[in-house]
């Protein structure tokens, strides 16, 4: 299989990557000279086609064996980065009996061959799409093994209460100690604890790839839009001394400290007769249930605001952070009674005195209110999450059979699921469904 695994278009170099058995062949029938390519040492040498026209003088790189990315032989061109270049020799491999890797293939390959486990593979679309240094920690650990070493613990600790109850029933005649299910049942609900708080993690994933949704709350004119444009260092939005500029929400993705918010300019809440200001309310109001994150803007040169209960009601000092603005205005007034349970900072976003403290206390926010992991968190997918679902699931019907003094064939064939389910987070269960499916994601050449 061939691909082309630097983005398409013009660059100062284009890497094509081959993998397979057809590797070692295709190094010498490519090239002008005619001496073998060392292994792992880079070439210089001028690529000839089936017609013997020089396409391009490229860098080769030859790998052998079962020690590459895919376990299988490879073969890497660095040519230079013309689409046309690119096209020809693909077109000359393509004639030399090569074909097309699909989506996610080399990784695939990777995982077939066992040079990954299937967690591991998914950790390399995460390392590709990280956005923050927090989301490029977490794929890197995952990359490392440490969820599938985590699925090798706990399925070690199963298999050691399978093995203790079918030797009940392998060996009924043996002198065995007294069958206790006492024991069993203390190291499975320490398991059952262990496997929920890895599940719990699941909710961090989206957080990290998509970015904390931080929504912008308060009145009209409290200088939300500015916030938003100061965060993002340019002028994204509209702002104007007219109350109800901002009428829809408006997205825009910056990193804070190690962590990517999504950020979220809404329409100022208040009293209005205006149809369309009220569905630019609605939709605030619809953001703030999916909030991660919120942003309270006050004028600290106005009264307090008076904000709908239900908007209030989702206020904690772990999920918000209260911004005093206009603090550079002589009629300002210190506003620490308004919200006093939150953090609150003072500024001022026209000539941005006090946004390094602001920056500090979102980084501050984000990881004392545990709106984002810990950096060394080990992190679960959906996927994870629901395989992991399926072994509690049959945790708890051992420990009620165990309880019950029920059949210990029964006992054992559910201790058996739930290793079967530890097997599916790191891909030692047979499912081509759902391996198509995890690889359509993936890019070409990866």
């Amino acid at each position: 299989m061939v691909a082309l695994s630097t983005p398409a278009g013009e660059s100062a170099l284009a890497v094509v990557r081959i993998s397979g058995p057809a590797c070692e062949r295709l190094a010498l029938e490519c090239f002008t000279q005619s001496q073998p390519l060392k292994t792992r040492v880079a070439h210089l040498r001028e690529y000839k086609s089936l017609g013997d026209k020089l396409l391009d003088k490229c860098v080769a790189l030859f790998f052998p064996g079962e020690s590459t990315y895919t376990g299988e032989p490879m073969l890497e061109l660095s040519l230079h980065g013309s689409p046309l270049i690119v096209q020809l020799v693909m077109e000359d491999l393509l004639k030399r009996g090569c074909r097309m890797a699909e989506a996610g293939e080399f990784t695939r390959t990777a995982f077939l061959n066992g040079k990954l486990d299937l967690s591991q593979a998914e950790a390399v679309i995460d390392l590709i799409h990280a956005r923050s240094e927090r989301a490029l920690h977490a794929a890197h650990r995952q990359l490392s093994g440490a969820l599938g070493s985590r699925m090798q613990e706990y399925t070690n600790r199963l298999l050691r209460i399978q093995a203790e109850i079918e030797a009940y029933i392998d060996f009924p005649e043996e002198d065995l100690p007294t069958e206790d299910s006492q024991g069993p049942l203390r190291l499975l609900k320490d398991l059952r604890l262990n496997i929920s708080q890895l599940i719990d993690t699941q909710h961090y994933a989206s957080l990290l790839h998509e970015g904390v949704k931080a929504v912008i709350v308060g009145a009209p004119n409290a200088g939300k839009s500015s916030l938003l444009n100061a965060l993002v260092g340019q002028d994204r939005v509209i702002v104007s001394d007219i109350p109800g500029t901002t009428r829809d929400v408006v997205t825009e993705r910056v990193v804070v400290g190690d962590v990517v918010l999504q950020l979220m300019d809404t329409a100022g809440l208040h009293e209005s007769d205006d149809s369309i200001e009220q569905m630019g309310m609605q939709k605030t109001l619809q953001r703030l249930e999916a909030a991660d994150l919120y942003l309270i803007v006050l004028d600290s040169a106005e009264p307090s605001p008076t904000l709908p209960p239900e908007v209030m009601a989702r206020f904690t000092p772990d999920n918000s952070l209260v911004i005093e603005n206009k603090c550079d205005l002589v009629t300002s007034a210190d506003m620490a009674a308004v919200l006093p349970e939150l953090r609150h900072v003072r500024l001022s976003l026209k000539d941005q005195t006090g946004f390094d403290t602001l920056k500090d206390a979102l980084v501050e926010t984000l990881s004392s209110g545990r709106v984002v992991p810990e950096p060394d968190e080990l992190i679960v997918s959906a996927r994870h999450a629901t395989a992991l679902g399926r072994a509690v699931e049959a945790i708890d019907a051992t420990r009620v059979l165990l309880r019950d003094e029920g059949p210990a064939e029964l006992v054992a064939s559910e201790l058996r699921l739930a290793v079967e389910a530890f097997g599916e987070v790191v891909g030692k269960i047979d499912n081509e469904a759902m391996l198509d499916q995890l690889f359509a994601n993936f890019c070409i050449g990866k």
